[in-house]
């Protein structure tokens, strides 16, 4: 698990490409979809206990993708308690986590507390002792790996992985635009931030920031997940004729060409991975 850093962007296979809509030269691009689609209200999250030997003082989880008991890639959601502060301890795989609510701590047992609001990001090394914190009534977070299963045990069992963790507070993530980067024009102010790449599995991870009153679509060609991790999206695919309403935590994906239809009321941001080329108009 890395980041990305800006000398390799322009290397990254996702490439937006950015319109704008309320220009009568453009034309949206027509895209025959040939994908499976999935969508997972927030509303609809099943939780259980994360870690089921300590019950109820373990945060809640609920699966929006994958199956975090198996062995394959998984992204899910977490809801520690207001309060809550784990015992040190280690997980067998890495994972990432984006803050969608509320205040989260996820350091070494003995540092000093560094409270990531929404739209923070951060990293934790298998084998690595840390805590985690949570403050806030309705804290929660976007939780991902990459195998599974995900499981919790005891710091004893530590082990280094040489893997390093990231902790990037939601006011330090880079924001491009057509200001910066050349291959991305929009007249919607639409920006992108890149926060990592995997070489061998060619998936990448970053957030979009949509401003308020944005309307278009997302054109996918391979593996496709959205998460909404601040703001409210109007939401539907090239299949479907009305829109549905994603809050913050709900999850849209595809797998093949896919069209995904947005609109937004308010600034909204979306975390999203994919391993192929994707674009907005």
């Amino acid at each position: 698990m890395r980041t990305l850093g800006l000398s390799a962007i322009i290397g990254l296979l996702t490439i937006i490409s950015c319109t704008n809509n309320n220009s009568t030269d453009v034309q949206k691009k027509e895209v025959k979809s040939n994908a499976t689609y999935e969508l997972v209200l927030a509303s609809e999250v099943e939780w259980t206990h994360l870690n089921p030997k300590r019950g109820d003082l373990a945060p809640k989880a609920g699966t929006l993708w994958g199956d975090r008991n198996s062995k394959s890639a998984t992204g899910f959601l977490l809801k520690p308690s207001d309060g809550f502060q784990s015992p040190p301890h280690i997980h067998n795989v890495s994972y990432r986590g984006v803050v969608i609510s509320g205040l989260i701590h996820n350091d070494d047992p003995n540092a000093e507390n560094m409270w990531m609001p929404t739209g923070s990001f951060w990293t934790q090394p298998k084998g690595e002792v840390h805590i985690t914190s949570a403050k806030g009534t309705d804290t929660f977070a976007y939780i991902e790996i990459e195998e599974g299963p995900y499981l919790v045990h005891p710091a004893d069992e530590a082990f280094e992985s040489g893997e390093h963790p990231v902790n990037i507070e939601e006011s330090n993530v880079v924001w491009l635009d057509a200001t910066d980067i050349t291959w991305v024009t929009t007249g919607q102010n639409v920006k992108m931030a890149f926060l990592w790449d995997e070489k061998d599995s060619q998936f990448s991870g970053s957030m979009l920031k949509l401003p308020a009153h944005f309307k278009g679509q997302i054109m996918s060609n391979n593996s496709f997940k959205g998460i909404v991790i601040s703001g409210d999206l109007q939401y539907k695919t090239s299949k479907e004729t009305s829109n549905k309403t994603l809050e913050t935590g709900s999850y849209f994906g595809s797998e093949g060409v896919g069209v995904h239809q947005i609109s937004t009321d308010k600034e909204t941001s979306i975390y999203i991975r994919t391993n192929s080329e994707f674009e907005i108009n």
